[in-house]
């Protein structure tokens, strides 16, 4: 694999509780190529989330590297890996987090307000009807249901253009008609904007729809991930 766009080398991650250090990662070595498709799996607990939040520089590794677009992200500061995920990644999580006091135009348009786009709200707008939610750009989060929610959380991680899509468990709160057609709208955005795209999911019809899986147990890739994805 050439000029990968994620890079991790013996990454992990540790936790201090009360009951002392939990090892949630350990020793992560994995190269993600550019416009690849990535599914990560494995039971509950098994560090999946964990991986994909040290992708996006929401969790410092406690060990090793990793780096997004040939960033060292462990020798950035908080500003710093904020801006790289303002204009470089979109992140879709489970549970929707959009602003309940902002309308759905208002959600989408937010990242590109923050990167200082004079044409934020029309690009919002055309985000927005992308995923066919155009009539419900007045609508506040609460007036909308869970899969219009997660369709308007697809257009606010799309519609910066990002290199890298994170998708953390994105048809998991979705009854299945809904996940059907977010699933279609993730692959979608994917190969339109051509972005690399991670995600964890326990749907079985995603991992289908990815160019690899990844399977992780215990905070470690499972030996035999590689040769299933394979299969």
């Amino acid at each position: 694999m050439t000029d990968p766009i994620l890079s991790l080398k013996d990454a992990a991650l540790s936790l201090e509780g009360n009951a002392g250090r939990v090892d949630i990662l350990r020793g992560i070595t994995l190269d993600v190529a550019r416009g690849e498709s990535l599914g990560l799996v494995g039971p509950s607990g098994s560090g999946k989330s964990s991986l994909l939040m040290l992708m996006g520089g929401l969790e410092r590794a406690t060990g090793g590297r990793v780096y997004a677009l040939g960033r060292d992200l462990g020798a950035m500061n908080e500003d710093a890996l904020a801006r790289l995920r303002r204009d470089h990644m979109g992140v879709v999580f489970q549970s929707f987090h959009l602003i309940p006091t902002m309308t759905a135009l208002e959600n989408v348009a937010t990242p590109l307000e923050l990167a200082g786009a004079r044409d934020a709200f029309p690009r919002a707008a055309e985000e927005l009807e992308a995923v066919g939610l155009a009539a419900r750009a007045g609508h506040y989060p609460a007036q909308l249901s869970g899969g219009e929610q997660q369709r308007v959380a697809l257009a606010r991680a799309s519609v910066t253009r990002p290199e890298i899509l994170l998708a953390d468990e994105p048809t998991g709160n979705l009854d299945e008609a809904n996940g059907a057609a977010i699933m279609d709208l993730l692959f979608g955005l994917r190969d339109r904007h051509g972005a690399t795209l991670v995600l964890v999911t326990h749907a079985p019809e995603l991992t289908a729809r990815c160019d690899r899986v990844i399977g992780l147990r215990d905070g470690r890739i499972e030996p035999d991930s590689a040769r299933r994805a394979a299969e």
